[in-house]
């Protein structure tokens, strides 16, 4: 049978006319496949191209939107030069044989540049009045609520509310008199509270009240008058329902260093206190909470006495950390942290340690928030040396994504005046996340991988129009 099957074979293959049609039927499958191939490739191409040509649109679209928040404002200001007579404050800051810089004669009231930085009431930015003005933003100058009254939100931050489709305003009330504790202390304001801000575009802001309010007759309690409050952030747990409160809690010698807790079912309150604790048992300051996109929330604080940051996840209902820590920017003396995400990667603006006085920002990087963090060196241009130099004499505190915009966000920051903190101002900036970062890396052989994280000065600037769809 084996033969029979191979004889067979053999004068099959051997036979013209077989051979040719066979040949014939693999010449025309290969070129039907082939067409096929070609037709698929073509239409593969034309769909990738298709995308391509959306992108490019989108993205001109965007840069179109975003392209006079991205200019850059240089700003050139005359600073008079120092008066001979000196306040008490001043003198103790300098000392007697340093020369004043322009950082001292922003510290001290009676100089002429201290109101360069703090302008007159009359300038104030007032929603109530419409016309060329209206939706701008005026970096510095005095900001009214609907009511007329100047915003008092400081150290704050913005929640997004989906359900109401509001943005909400919270920050530390110091409408109160500016004192020192004692001789060698801070400049501090009693406890008032924590307010709240209602807004739908950003810009025009309904005051709320106060949501957390400073406890007047317990001296044992957290929230005493005689304790510091500073920096609260809010985010919605999605799970129970509640809104989450964290703050920064002290005592008037910020040796207790702690975080608290409040909670509301509500955005605009009244919070209830929880409890106040050192997290993961380290010393905390300035700190931030941040909400992923997959509801996960974190924490982040300076610690070691303001020498590094902590981060670490929040329990599921946010009310507290759970034990996993990891320790970023160590040795770096870094504070007042501001998170937010694009693509994928997490950034953060933070700020030297010098107290009151203003310093040079710094962005970073991060592929996970628990780290390694890279630094991309300095944010902020425009404006001139000196205000790069100092954040233009702020301090961050918040970013704020831009819903529509991808890759731009506000820029929130403090401009304190420690002499009337009642009268400390805002600065909101355009950020914007593109372009190479331009310090080299630590943890990727010096070659950047983050996009670049730009803050730019404008004297005048507003929102696009229809942001919130572009």
């Amino acid at each position: 049978m084996v033969e029979t099957a191979r004889s067979l074979t053999v004068a099959v293959n051997s036979h013209p006319v077989v051979r040719v049609l066979l040949g014939s039927r693999c010449s025309v499958s290969l070129i039907v496949w082939s067409l096929v191939g070609c037709i698929l490739m073509i239409h593969f191409y034309s769909l990738i191209h298709q995308k391509d040509r959306e992108k490019i649109h989108i993205g001109s679209s965007h840069l179109s939107v975003t392209r006079e928040l991205e200019e850059v404002e240089e700003e050139n200001l005359y600073f008079p030069p120092p008066r001979g007579k000196r306040s008490p404050h001043a003198l103790k800051r300098r000392g007697p044989r340093k020369p004043p810089s322009v950082v001292d004669e922003f510290l001290d009231e009676s100089s002429e540049v201290h109101a360069l930085f703090f302008p007159h009431r009359k300038s104030a930015v007032n929603p109530n009045k419409k016309g060329n003005d209206s939706m701008y933003y005026y970096p510095g100058r005095l900001w009214l609520d609907t009511e007329g009254n100047p915003i008092q939100a400081h150290g704050g931050g913005i929640l997004f509310d989906e359900r109401t489709e509001t943005y909400y305003w919270y920050g530390e009330n110091k409408d109160g008199p500016t004192y020192q504790a004692h001789r060698k202390g801070a400049a501090r304001v009693d406890i008032i509270g924590v307010s709240c801000y209602s807004s739908k575009d950003l810009w025009e802001w309904t005051n709320e009240g106060v949501v957390l309010s400073g406890e007047e007759t317990n001296a044992s309690h957290d929230l005493h008058v005689s304790n510091v409050l500073e920096r609260p952030k809010v985010i919605y747990n999605d799970v129970s329902g509640r809104y989450v409160m964290w703050m920064h809690i002290d005592d008037a010698n910020y040796t207790k260093a702690s975080v608290g807790v409040a909670v509301s079912d509500s955005p605009t309150g009244p919070f209830t206190y929880l409890y106040s604790f050192r997290p993961h048992g380290f010393d905390s300051r300035d700190m931030t909470i941040f909400k992923d996109d997959d509801g996960k929330a974190y924490l982040i604080y300076s610690s070691e006495d303001n020498s590094e940051l902590h981060v670490g996840p929040l329990t599921d209902d946010y009310l507290n950390v759970t034990s996993v820590m990891r320790r970023i920017l160590v040795a770096q003396h870094r504070e007042a942290p501001a998170l937010f995400k694009y693509q994928g990667t997490y950034y953060m603006i933070t700020s030297g340690c010098t107290g009151w006085a203003p310093n040079r920002a710094l962005a970073h990087a991060a592929e996970s928030i628990m780290g390694p963090w890279e630094t991309m060196g300095n944010p902020c241009i425009g404006g001139n040396k000196i205000f790069r130099s100092t954040t233009f004499f702020a301090q961050s505190t918040f970013v704020v994504p831009l819903l529509g915009l991808p890759g731009s966000f506000i820029f929130m920051a403090d401009r304190w005046n420690p002499s009337e903190l009642r009268d400390s101002r805002y600065m909101w900036l355009p950020l914007t996340v593109g372009g190479m970062a331009d310090e080299p890396l630590e943890y990727n052989f010096g070659f950047p991988l983050w996009s670049r994280v730009s803050i730019y000065w404008h004297r005048r600037w507003r929102l696009p129009e229809g942001w919130r769809t572009a």
